[in-house]
């Protein structure tokens, strides 16, 4: 029981991420008029805290490596989940993992205002997965960790979890100053699809929050450097061209993503 209560919390706290630092950034933006300096203290301490998250993301997964507490929520939820769920089994989070993103397509094709336009949108959204695949793919092959199925040993992080939060958050970071409940709707989904990989018996929970983690960090990341990048093409006098191409391997869908400068 006290397994399926610190699960339920750790959700919550997957799918308020969002709503409350979304609403934070719109606040600091209506107190711009007011007071310049308070906005920018405002606004670093929100980056700070919105990173805080994420990063004790990762570290708690990182701690479940071991032999300790933390991974013993792991087979407590695990083995609730067992008990309970036989019969719950679904694979729509092999498509609802680009939902959000697919969101942030349509509003901007429906003439939404987004944050950036359709190509640097494109952009970031392609940053963003390589970055956080990456380094979802380098942990899986580093740490071997084992799945609940015992089908491979490419538990850890989760990938579908890790893609849900990177287009949770690109959803976010693009219409963020629209509506709140636009980033809820999409961390919502996210959080949907790391449900379902623990109750498929195909993750942990730790490999799920870790994926989030990574998901919502890469992007994060991307969106912070991005600016500097387009600095120093526009300096150097070179185009950035870019182009993305959705695939389908090994029962999962991917995106590649192909760089000129």
């Amino acid at each position: 029981m006290k397994a399926r209560k610190f699960f339920t919390l750790i959700l919550i706290g997957m799918i308020s991420h969002s709503s409350l630092f979304g609403q934070r950034e719109g606040n600091s933006l209506v107190n711009a008029s007011v007071d310049s300096i308070p906005k920018k203290q405002g606004a670093k301490t929100t980056e700070i805290i919105g990173i805080a998250l994420p990063a004790a993301m990762i570290t708690y997964g990182a701690i479940s490596l071991g032999n300790n507490g933390i991974r013993q929520v792991d087979y407590n939820v695990h083995n609730s989940l067992e008990q309970n769920n036989r019969l719950w089994h679904t694979h729509v989070e092999d498509y609802l993992q680009f939902s959000p993103a697919a969101a942030a397509y349509v509003m901007k094709f429906c003439k939404v205002e987004s944050t950036h336009n359709l190509l640097d949108m494109t952009i970031l959204y392609g940053l963003s997965n390589v970055l956080a695949g990456g380094i979802v793919q380098g942990t899986k092959m580093i740490t071997g960790r084992e799945r609940p199925d015992n089908s491979n040993n490419n538990s850890f992080p989760s990938g579908h979890t890790e893609t849900a939060f990177v287009a949770a958050e690109f959803l976010h970071q693009e219409f963020k100053d629209k509506s709140v409940w636009i980033s809820v709707g999409g961390y919502t989904v996210a959080t949907f699809v790391g449900v379902a990989r623990i109750y498929n018996n195909k993750h942990w929970l730790s490999d799920v929050i870790t994926g989030a983690g990574v998901g919502i960090l890469s992007t994060k990341a991307v969106y912070w450097i991005y600016p500097y990048l387009q600095k120093a093409f526009e300096k150097n006098g070179h185009a950035l061209q870019t182009f993305i191409c959705p695939g389908y391997s090994d029962g999962n869908f991917n995106l590649s993503l192909s760089c000129t400068f």
